[in-house]
């Protein structure tokens, strides 16, 4: 399955007896609580693999986003801690794992690699310990930084170990722990990364008509992808804020909470837009909602964008119905493709969930379709919304689940997996 790609695979490295410190993607943790493990269980079998060939594991992940961007302040705190992960971890697979600590520098992280960590690797050594799973990534100062500072710790995380792996596909950007390792170790792709790349390849040479669904909260983060999307599909649907941003400059109406950021990049993209017209699928119905607290009777109610007269203002837009799923040309398009790339949820959570449930059940009625999943939110929402599907989902041929959807539409942008920065670090 995996002989094509051009980088070296973790079933490549001599292992035996070797420290191995492998890079997952295990940012699960929310407030301290794990809602889907499912990116900690993709990379067990990389795990197993290194432990079954007699290697010594050490395990390093990012959890949330701890840094304060304006002021450099590092927050250690249990809401972004690996402790939940540790324990999830330990629990299912009777394993006793390490956590180190080290110094703080203040309010501003940890500052690096101590040696204060041999005693625990040599417990590794010893069989005392099953594995070691560092601290958050992101409370080192060294982590995000740049230049020396990201080079000094990136050289500090090698020191612990004889080979790299990199299994955190979803884990893009271009930090010390995901791309500058790789300058001081033999590095490998373990199961994760391989097995995301292959199904990359869906995207990149998709059986056609190929339909796409991109949905977020912010215009801007998805501006790039959407261009390249746009030129590569047969089809596309937008949803959330950017859909209201799309509608807002396109028909010239008013949603509240859109941003002029957004607005100004929905322009652009309208205009961009209308030479590929005819590969926009819109959603006519839209829901308004008084307010953002939830979905109250009497507070909410259905419009038709076709029916908007220009210059209508509407309070929040936060959901489509589940009526455009029924509407023929949508219904056509969506049982006539036969790749279907999801990164989206269409309402706004928890309380609007008809338009994500109909998205959902129309994608699974499509009859010859390979659908392919975006992480993160969509992932979560498949289970929380339609827990039976997502249990198909996660064993069926028909469907494939990224661990990371922010890294798919990377790639899509550069329109190759080595416009991802880690995988670029791998390539042979």
């Amino acid at each position: 399955m995996f002989k094509d790609l051009p980088i070296r695979g973790i079933q490549e490295a001599n292992l035996k007896g070797k420290i191995v410190l492998v890079r997952v993607d295990h940012n699960v943790v929310k407030k301290g609580v794990i809602y889907d493990p499912y990116r900690i269980d993709a990379t067990l079998g990389t795990l197993y693999y290194i432990n079954a060939k007699g290697g010594k594991i050490i395990l390093m992940t990012h959890v949330g986003r701890p840094k304060n961007k304006k002021t450099g302040e590092i927050d250690i705190s249990d809401h972004t801690s690996i402790r939940p992960i540790v324990e999830y971890l330990q629990n299912k697979l009777h394993i006793n794992i390490g956590v180190p600590e080290f110094t703080r520098d203040g309010n501003f992280g940890y500052f690096g690699i101590e040696t204060s960590i041999n005693h625990m690797i040599r417990e590794l050594k010893e069989d005392k310990l099953d594995a070691i799973y560092l601290p958050n990534t992101r409370w080192f100062k060294g982590e995000e930084a740049k230049g020396e500072e990201a080079d000094r710790f990136a050289h500090q995380l090698a020191g612990l170990a004889d080979i790299f792996v990199n299994d955190a596909f979803g884990s893009w950007q271009p930090h010390a722990s995901t791309v500058r390792v790789n300058q001081y170790l033999p590095s490998y792709a373990g199961f994760l990364m391989q097995k995301e790349l292959v199904n990359l390849e869906r995207i990149f040479k998709p059986n056609r008509p190929f339909l796409a669904v991109v949905a977020g909260a912010k215009f801007d983060t998805k501006i790039e992808p959407l261009y390249a999307l746009l030129q590569q599909v047969d089809y596309l649907m937008l949803g959330g804020v950017i859909y209201n941003a799309y509608l807002c400059a396109k028909y010239n109406i008013s949603i509240k909470g859109i941003e002029e950021d957004d607005l100004e990049h929905a322009r652009k993209f309208v205009e961009f837009s209308k030479q590929y017209q005819d590969k926009i699928i819109e959603c006519p119905y839209i829901v308004e909602s008084d307010t953002l607290e939830g979905k109250f009777d009497g507070q909410y109610r259905t419009h038709d964008i076709r029916k908007l007269s220009a210059g209508t203002r509407l309070n929040y837009v936060l959901d489509v119905t589940a009526e455009n799923f029924k509407e023929p040309d949508i219904v056509d398009k969506f049982h006539a493709a036969k790749t279907i790339f999801v990164n989206a949820v269409m309402g706004y959570m928890p309380y609007f969930n008809e338009g994500t449930i109909a998205l959902d059940q129309i994608i699974d009625e499509s009859p010859e379709s390979v659908k392919l999943y975006g992480g993160g939110d969509t992932m979560q929402e498949l289970k929380r919304l339609l827990p039976g599907l997502y249990i198909v989902a996660l064993d069926s041929p028909r469907y494939y689940i990224f661990t990371g959807g922010g890294a798919v539409l990377k790639a899509i942008q550069e329109n190759s997996y080595a416009g991802i920065e880690p995988v670029k670090a791998l390539l042979k």
